[in-house]
């Protein structure tokens, strides 16, 4: 599946190295990690980032403000929120930054992940989604593709749902059948043609060399990304 990277930040030095060396046995993370507000900030700014745990009490800035700033810049990439603090006050507070989760300190880690795993979940099916997908960055709900220079590649309906439901698969091979099934749904007109023509036609706008194709690729009876 294609990894997923967490930035974190919080000045606790012992934390925020364990937590990122138990994301880093967990498949599927890669881990950025920051010991304050402003460089984790600039991080996020700088290079995609599927998830952001940000403590409030760093030194340099109250992590709710940081996350207030982020939001207005248009980061809209999942927070988690972690303090020391656990009442409601402190929680609505964070919210009413921008936060999508707010966890109280000490930390289980089972919980976090569970958490993590939930906003990531929540973010793929929202409009904000940005997905990695080869040399692109995928906006399903706008229905295109990013190239690293900004251009952007259009894609019709049913091409995006055909990535999508692809990029869920995480590498695996997707029976035609299943492909039919979930972009089309039941539809006496849609068959393997009709699939097949419309890979062909993605093929077209998103490999260097169509015949050659190294991102969306044919398998035996399916297709696959190559994630």
């Amino acid at each position: 599946m294609t990894p997923r990277t967490i930035l974190l930040v919080d000045d606790d030095d012992l934390l925020r190295e364990a937590l990122a060396e138990q994301f880093g046995f967990e498949d599927g993370f890669t881990v950025l990690t920051a010991p304050e507000a402003r460089p984790g900030m600039e991080i996020a700014r700088s290079q995609p980032v599927d998830l952001i745990i940000l403590d409030v009490g760093l030194p340099d800035l109250d992590g709710r403000e940081a996350c207030r700033e982020l939001r207005q810049e248009g980061v809209a990439t999942p927070i988690i929120l972690l303090t020391a603090q656990s009442g409601d006050e402190d929680h609505i507070e964070g919210l009413r930054a921008g936060a999508d989760d707010f966890l109280a300190k000490p930390i289980s880690f089972v919980v976090l992940l569970e958490r993590v795993h939930t906003q990531l979940k929540r973010h793929q099916a929202s409009e904000d989604a940005v997905l990695p997908l080869g040399p692109y960055r995928f906006k399903p709900a706008m229905k295109q593709l990013l190239t690293a220079d900004e251009k952007k590649i259009r894609l019709t309906e049913k091409e995006t749902g055909i990535l999508r439901y692809l990029y869920r698969a995480g590498g695996n091979a997707v029976p035609r059948e299943e492909l039919l099934d979930q972009v089309w749904g039941y539809h006496r007109e849609a068959n393997t043609h009709t699939l097949e023509t419309h890979v062909y036609r993605l093929r077209q706008k998103i490999e260097p060399d169509p015949q050659n194709a190294r991102l969306l690729i044919t398998e035996t009876g399916g297709y696959r990304l190559q994630v």
